[in-house]
């Protein structure tokens, strides 16, 4: 039996067995991680899979906000922490998955030396292809300059208030403006726009030497190479003489205090004075010549020319298919891979690369791969739809599982009371919109707000294809505008694939059938327009013309493709999952909230697919993204189980705490869907044993961040404080008070049914995703119950002295029954964790390698019963789990053992004819021919895992 299974024949890569998410920052070090390291391996953790390590934007408390590709993240440790962290990794028999970013870097501030070169140099800039920037927009003052959108109100009363000052770094030579922690440099060529008036002769005389020097120097920077000269020539020669003339002039004023004393009169001067708006005339002169053009943040939305993140203005996109840009931002980690340090990688954001099969490629060819093979374990962070998936084409191993913790979550979830749970939630909040509705306004929502200048430099790019022929050039700019805003709110998927190696026929599929639904939504008079638009994505409008004609087609296939994948994420996850509360926890990351549980066969089926696709996919079931923790969502699923206590104590909440609510514009604050969010959210959070001003601060804080998201009764762009103010009086009235507070007795007499069901629904997660085809990923601190919203809060400390304290308590444990009957059920989740990572430890070829069969059930109550078998040369596990044990108990706190079961049986399949060992009990349950009595095998724990005695 082997512990580790490689990637490929030959490979020196391992496909970990089981992964553990660690996030760094400068409150978790390489160092805190090193001794965590032994408890990780008693665990059967095989690989830490750490958050980006790389150079982030200082405090950064996630990593995705790198600066530098080419250094390790200082605040986590130096490079010799980050060693020995690794050499006690390998000592414990574990590994390191690390998370990359080569969608985009953490820009503005003054610590990304590539951002600062192309401020200074714009187009001429040794980094200007490493960043995808329109150089050409509509706006003829534009042209060749970036948007800096960093200012906190318009541009000139920043300026007139004195806020942009003019700074001079006398070590290196060089000037720059500065916004607070902002820093952008002057053009060299622009230099001598700061010395408008010339050098007083009683400073230094007209026959000086030092003066000459300095006038030279200053008609040297003038006759730079200019910013539209892009040649390779030109650009070489800017670097080289703008970075000599800064070093003359740095050692200049060594010699000469008089031409510092010229320079700081001079920086001075143009600085201005509040008091005399005339005197910021120069400074906005100076400002108007540079590659930039600072501007108030809000002016980010119509007109920013460089591609984004999301919507976040200060992380700019990187154009990751140039391959001179993929060595240099890859150059340090695959060091670290090629010396054994790193084992694998997990990318993220994959859908913002412009060609992410190729990408992919790339990175495995790097260790020996392509054609088919991946030596290197990767897995993308991919959002799948419900019937999508993911590409066969592309090398990695699979997704970073928010498919997987969708799917399951789903399963748990009652489908059969699916009626009356909206009939409860659109009589509370008076919503009838359904979510289809509601995620297609969303996403109008967020192309007409936050992402409006991405769909405007895709109106810009298809308006001048269509004038390239006369039978499209009557299409007006506003309509093609339109048109593309109608058809990415009708996509069904995140992107489609469209590449220079062609289109694929699902991707095909799919555009047909977003532009069809486009147009027959479509109130306008030209309707032909969407024809235009879908002949361009498929490029069938390309066909007999020019090379240059079908190369503009192409681009703004694979452009669109970039712009879809946003919108579908502010709009759908970042809005309508924060409009539609039906039931919370389906809306989660990968998520489909309208999908109100599938069925025990369409989870088989996923599982066999993935075991016969991608049998190395991670299955995650918390993660930095997930909105709501695992055992939050396991305990909310409990609530489609049991509708009528929900809407008694639903009915009675909303009457209690009428008089708690105020009027805010004439409004309810909270509005209904924020209530009926809230209240969810206790139901899926709240312990007698939590602190209440703690609990009071979580959920004030969460429900501010809800609310923005939502964009209705406040929004980021828009904060409304006396919104936020009553919603937060509303939490503290809730919570406040105990010993006279209605409310929240009732609440304590509903969320203990609630959270003892949960328990079991979270022991049955964690025996899935551990025993399923894929490889389980726990997220920091979930081995344990940990009730944690969405980020910040799910990065609280983990406290792993604790954990560690109680796995070794689990080896002493005889009593199972003391293992549900404790307070929040800790010890259970870490007894199921440990047992079946160890499990998996002992025989990692069954889970790596082996087959999955579902195995059938019979009886009364087959229903709520999931079973499986894996199998592998001869050695089999056997997993039965119970599913909707609330409805199965009649809503009655009592474990589903013995009896309850009655007649119920499962089929064993080829598994009858191994002797079977339960993990748990370490008992051998009785087969009776092929079939084996759930009364028998589940009665001291109410889940178990067989394996070959």
């Amino acid at each position: 039996m082997t512990a580790l299974v490689p990637t490929e024949a030959g490979s020196k890569f391992n496909i970990p067995r089981a992964t553990y998410r660690l996030q760094f920052n400068k409150d978790f070090t390489f160092n805190d991680a090193a001794r965590i390291a032994p408890y990780l391996a008693r665990l059967g953790i095989s690989h830490v899979y750490a958050s980006p390590i790389l150079k982030a934007r200082p405090g950064s408390m996630h990593g995705y906000d790198v600066v530098d590709h080419s250094q390790l993240n200082p605040e986590l440790g130096t490079r010799e922490d980050f060693d020995r962290l690794v050499q006690i990794l390998h000592e414990h028999g574990l590994g390191l998955i690390v998370d990359i970013v080569p969608n985009h870097l953490g820009v503005m501030g003054d610590d990304n030396e590539r951002w600062l070169d192309v401020l200074e140099n714009g187009p001429a800039a040794r980094y200007a292809c490493h960043f995808d920037i329109d150089w050409r927009p509509e706006r003829r003052s534009m042209r060749d300059r970036i948007l800096v959108p960093v200012l906190g109100d318009s541009y000139g009363k920043v300026l007139e208030r004195g806020e942009l000052q003019i700074e001079f770094d006398a070590v290196n030579g060089s000037f720059s403006v500065r916004y607070f922690n902002h820093r952008m440099p002057i053009d060299p060529r622009e230099y001598a726009r700061i010395f408008a008036e010339p050098m007083p002769e009683e400073l230094l005389p007209m026959d000086d030497a030092h003066r000459a020097d300095f006038e030279s120097l200053l008609n040297s920077f003038s006759n730079l190479p200019p910013r539209d000269d892009i040649s390779a020539e030109a650009v070489a020669v800017r670097y080289r003489d703008k970075e000599a003339h800064k070093r003359r002039l740095a050692r200049l004023i060594e010699r000469s205090p008089e031409v510092m004393r010229h320079i700081n009169d001079s920086v001075a001067r143009l600085n201005g004075n509040p008091e005399q708006p005339e005197s910021f005339d120069a400074l906005d002169a100076l400002l108007e010549a540079q590659a930039y053009r600072l501007s108030f943040w809000r002016v980010a939305v119509d007109e920013i020319n460089y591609r984004r993140f999301f919507d976040v203005n200060d992380l700019a996109a990187l154009r990751m298919n140039e391959r001179s840009v993929f060595e240099g931002t890859h150059q340090l980690i695959f060091e670290l891979i090629d010396a054994g340090s790193i084992d694998g990688l997990r990318i993220d954001h994959s859908d913002g690369l412009y060609d992410p099969e190729e990408y992919f490629q790339w990175l495995q060819e790097r260790f020996g791969g392509g054609q088919g093979r991946r030596p290197l374990y990767v897995v993308t962070e991919k959002i799948l739809a419900a019937h999508e998936r993911l590409p066969e084409s592309w090398l990695v191993h699979g997704t970073t599982g928010y498919d997987y913790a969708a799917l399951q979550t789903t399963w748990l979830v009652c489908g059969d009371e699916e009626s009356r749970m909206t009939r409860r939630y659109r009589h509370f909040t008076e919503n009838e919109a359904s979510f289809e509705t509601l995620m297609y306004e969303s996403k109008r929502l967020v192309m007409r707000s936050s992402l409006a200048a991405e769909v405007e430099v895709l109106a810009t790019q298809l308006d001048r294809i269509a004038h390239l022929d006369r039978h499209t050039a009557d299409f007006t700019r506003a309509a093609l505008r339109e048109a593309i805003r109608e058809v990415i709110a009708c996509f069904p998927v995140y992107r489609t694939y469209i590449s220079p190696r062609g289109i694929g026929e699902e991707d095909r599929r799919i555009i047909h059938w977003a532009t069809g639904l486009a147009r027959r939504r479509s109130t306008g008079a030209e309707v032909s327009v969407f024809d235009f638009l879908r002949d361009v994505l498929l490029g069938t409008a390309a066909e007999g013309r020019s090379p240059s004609h079908r190369q503009a087609m192409l681009e703004f296939a694979m452009k669109f493709q970039q712009v879809t994948a946003p919108v579908t994420a502010k709009g759908v996850e970042d809005t309508a999952f924060y409009r539609y509360n039906r039931l919370i926890c389906l809306n989660e990351v990968g998520g489909d909230p309208n999908r109100f549980g599938v069925s025990s066969t369409a989870l088989h089926q996923a599982n066999l697919e993935r075991a016969k696709l991608w049998p190395h996919s991670m299955l995650a079931t918390s993660t930095h993204d997930t909105k709501r923790s695992e055992d939050v969502r396991a305990r909310i699923a409990v609530l489609s189980e049991l509708p009528e206590l929900w809407k008694q104590h639903l009915s009675r909440w909303s009457q209690l705490n009428r008089n708690k609510r105020r009027q805010v514009e004439d409004a309810a604050a909270p509005n209904r869907e924020d209530e009926y969010l809230l209240y969810q959210t206790l139901a899926g959070l709240w312990s007698p044993e939590l602190a209440t001003e703690q609990l009071i601060e979580r959920l004030q804080a969460y429900m501010v961040k809800a609310g923005r998201e939502a964009k209705r009764s406040t929004s980021w762009i828009d904060p409304n404080a006396d919104y936020e103010t009553a919603v937060g009086e509303f939490i503290a009235q809730l919570l406040n008070n105990p010993e006279r507070n209605a409310f929240l007795r009732d609440l304590s007499a509903f969320v203990p049914t609630v959270a003892f069901f949960g328990r079991i629904n979270s022991l049955v997660t964690t025996a899935l995703k551990i025993t399923s085809p894929g490889v389980p990923d726990f997220y920091q601190g979930t081995e344990l119950p940990a009730f944690t919203l969405v980020d910040p809060d799910n990065r609280a400390p983990v406290n792993f002295a604790a954990a560690a304290v109680q796995l070794e308590a689990l080896a002493d444990v005889n009593d199972l029954g003391t293992l549900l009957t404790d307070g929040n059920g800790a010890s259970a989740k870490l007894f199921v964790t440990a047992k079946l990572l160890r499990l998996r430890a002992d025989d990692a070829s069954l889970f790596a390698l082996g087959g999955y069969q579902p195995l059938q059930v019979e009886g009364e109550k087959k229903d709520h019963v999931f079973a499986f078998a894996r199998s592998h040369e001869g050695r089999q596990c056997v997993v039965i789990v119970p599913r909707w044990p609330a409805r199965l108990m009649g809503g009655v706190s009592e474990l589903p053992l013995g009896d309850v079961w009655g007649d119920t049986r499962v089929q064993l399949g080829e598994a009858a004819a191994t002797e079977l060992r339960d993990v748990f009990t370490d008992e051998r349950p009785r087969v009776q021919g092929e079939e084996m009595r759930l009364a028998d095998v589940l009665s001291r724990f109410p889940l178990a895992v067989l394996r070959s005695a």
